[in-house]
């Protein structure tokens, strides 16, 4: 378990460094995980230990949020003053990521059916 946890921490810091170096608009952590989608795919997938680390992670899942939570609670002024763009952008963003999964999963689903 702890070599799976190293392999997520420093791939999430590679794509830390990678991001500030070359002053990407992309999170560290998003270039981390795409990284280490990378690398899982080169090794032919995860080891049992990844697989266990990856499924106690999900069952813990929930206490990733409170940190977000916490956050959101200390800006509340900042969301008051920004109700209306946050009332236009959620479920703006929320149709467009729906519609952008959706088309990805009809072309996929036909490549997979020819």
């Amino acid at each position: 378990m702890l070599n799976a946890f190293t392999l997520l921490i420093v791939c999430q810091f590679v794509g830390e460094v990678i991001a500030r170096f070359l002053d990407l608009p992309l999170p560290g952590p998003v270039i981390g995980l795409v990284l280490l989608l990378g690398l899982l795919i080169w090794r032919g997938g995860a080891t049992p230990a990844q697989e266990a680390t990856g499924n106690w992670l999900l069952r813990h899942f929930g206490l990733l949020f409170v940190p977000a939570g916490v956050g959101v609670i200390t800006q509340l002024d900042v969301l008051g003053r920004n109700w209306l763009v946050l009332l236009v952008a959620i479920p703006v963003s929320t149709a467009l990521g729906l519609a952008v999964t959706g088309l990805v999963m009809q072309r996929l689903a036909r490549r997979d059916e020819g």
